[in-house]
């Protein structure tokens, strides 16, 4: 495993193990994808409530990699699936990247209609508007009813993995019916880098907690996706492959799941 290591998909497409995110980057984001793609980087994920897909498209024009390289995800808001939006929704992230097609196209959240939403979706995969579709905090229950009434499995969902928050009844599901699973807030929001097992780990292989906990995670299939807008953290994020966590060391963070979400509950949240 390198920093060039892709994971497979169910549709064959093939996809970097590590992301950069640019959730609330802000005014941040041009210069933290320049940074991120200088560095090795070849995944980005945005989304169109992130409002930031017109400085993501600027920072890959500007870089100068070819974009058959760059892998790039963005997600439909929970607006449009409601309001059946997601052709025009897509038309408009493509516009705002400057870009004549996503490599990941994922339904945000299971907002109203995402069964639908995801029907036009097939159709956009189709016409190569996106490459991969997929969704983002799909709980089991959840992807059950999206798989009963759909023709295409999803490639991905992106769901809260750190070691205080692990939905292994989710994640079982995913593994056995082969769709990707894909943490974001890897670091718990920073809540997981102060943990003492953590740093304890950290200081036998001489590494940051956040290398630890990013580590463990590649070590469990899951794609991750830091971010942020500093470069030494960015640098560091993605500095992950010198290493191997023991087994005994993977074990003890698994141990640490309490089923804490920094994020909402798609089970109980007003979408």
């Amino acid at each position: 495993m390198n920093k060039n290591t892709r994971i497979k998909l169910n549709d064959g497409l093939t996809m970097p193990v590590v992301a950069l995110g640019v959730w609330q980057s802000h005014e941040g984001t041009k210069n933290a994808v320049l940074t991120a793609l200088k560095n090795g980087y070849r995944h980005i994920d945005t989304a169109a409530v992130y409002h930031n897909e017109k400085a993501v498209g600027e920072a890959i024009k500007e870089s100068g990699i070819p974009r058959n390289e760059i892998f790039v995800t963005t997600k439909l808001w929970n607006d449009d699936v409601r309001s059946g939006n997601t052709r025009e929704a897509l038309k408009k992230s493509l516009e705002n990247l400057g870009l004549d097609y996503v490599d990941l196209y994922l339904i945000h959240w299971p907002a109203e209609g995402y069964v639908e939403a995801y029907l036009e979706m097939e159709k956009l995969q189709k016409e190569g508007l996106t490459r991969s579709i997929g969704v983002s905090n799909f709980r089991k229950s959840h992807l059950q009813n999206l798989l009963s009434k759909v023709h295409i499995v999803p490639g991905i969902n992106q769901i809260e993995t750190n070691p205080q928050m692990v939905d292994e009844e989710t994640i079982q599901y995913c593994k056995e019916n082969k769709i990707g699973v894909e943490a974001w807030s890897p670091l718990g929001s920073g809540a997981c880098l102060n943990n003492p097992k953590i740093q304890e780990i950290a200081n036998k292989y001489q590494k940051s907690s956040a290398q630890i906990i990013l580590r463990w995670l590649l070590q469990k299939g899951i794609v991750i996706l830091p971010k942020s807008v500093h470069e030494n953290r960015i640098k560091e994020n993605i500095d992950l492959f010198n290493f191997v966590l023991e087994n005994e060391d993977v074990e003890l963070i698994n141990q640490l799941n309490q089923h804490k979400r920094t994020g909402p509950d798609p089970d109980n949240f007003d979408f």
